[in-house]
């Protein structure tokens, strides 16, 4: 069994589906209908019954061999393996299956990575930092999709809302939405939900993946709402309400410094 992992710019584990394709010993006259129908197909996710989703679960490879490629997750190299007929494949999926957990137990927070979330929580209180971390979220999106016309759309999905949807419920509850943009909005909605879209738009900025970003910016929310964290534009305010705030890392925060004090907690993981 010769299937090789490789890492994503993501810092996550995945496979070709070239490699894959080979290693299950499947028909090479059926590769292009196999791959079809293995982005197509619905399988039992971790997180639900779906579709594999493109930039998520596989993502296009560049490849100058006859055959189209991708790069397939760890999650879905499984799921397919175990769809497949392949007499292997009860052992390439226990594999696969070992992979995942590992990765998953990788992914443990430590003591200080906990304490550091919540200074981290304290931090994105602060307006200067909120659009600090989501510009740098956005050049490394467009650095790596190119398309910066798809990045409110894509922003969308990935918070699971979006600025009309706000504007929606805003409207239902009899509240003015006019002239309200996204950090408008969730104040009157939910202001704590603006810590957790901060520090997810700081963990895409550090290479992480979506499921590990998605995971701190949850934590930090619960512990934004336990602290009464108050969210205010300091770009206006004077220095000295700042005593509370770890100034220090508002600086690594805003520079992205990932070898600092704090970010340099996550930076063994961390991807360029």
């Amino acid at each position: 069994m010769n299937i090789q992992i490789l890492i994503s710019k993501k810092g996550t584990q995945v496979v070709t589906a070239t490699n894959l394709h080979d290693v299950l010993d499947l028909p090479l006259h059926k590769y292009n209908s196999n791959i079809k129908r293995w982005v197509s197909d619905i399988y039992a996710f971790q997180d639900d019954v779906r579709k594999p989703e493109i930039m998520h679960d596989y993502a296009l490879r560049s490849s100058k061999g006859k055959r189209e490629d991708y790069y397939i997750s760890l999650e879905l190299a499984k799921l397919i393996t175990l769809n497949s007929n392949s007499l292997i494949k009860a052992e390439l999926a226990k594999y696969f299956l070992s992979l995942c957990k590992k990765e998953e137990k990788e992914e443990m927070l430590t003591k200080d990575q906990v304490l550091a979330v919540l200074e981290l929580t304290k931090v994105m209180g602060m307006i200067s930092c909120q659009k600090s971390v989501e510009k740098q979220h956005q050049n490394k999106y467009n650095e790596a999709q190119g398309k910066p016309y798809e990045w409110w759309k894509y922003r969308a999905n990935l918070l699971g809302y979006s600025v009309q949807e706000l504007k929606d419920k805003m409207h239902e509850v009899g509240q003015n939405y006019k002239s309200k943009n996204l950090l408008q909005l969730l104040m009157h909605l939910d202001k704590y939900e603006i810590i957790r879209m901060a520090v997810i738009d700081l963990f895409l900025a550090l290479g992480k993946n979506e499921k590990y970003a998605k995971d701190m910016g949850d934590l930090a929310k619960v512990f934004a709402r336990e602290m009464k964290v108050e969210i205010w534009d300091d770009r206006k305010s004077d220095i000295k309400f700042t005593h509370n705030v770890n100034m220090e890392l508002v600086q690594e925060v805003k520079g992205l410094q990932n070898e600092g004090e704090t970010l340099g907690l996550w930076s063994h993981r961390a991807t360029a």
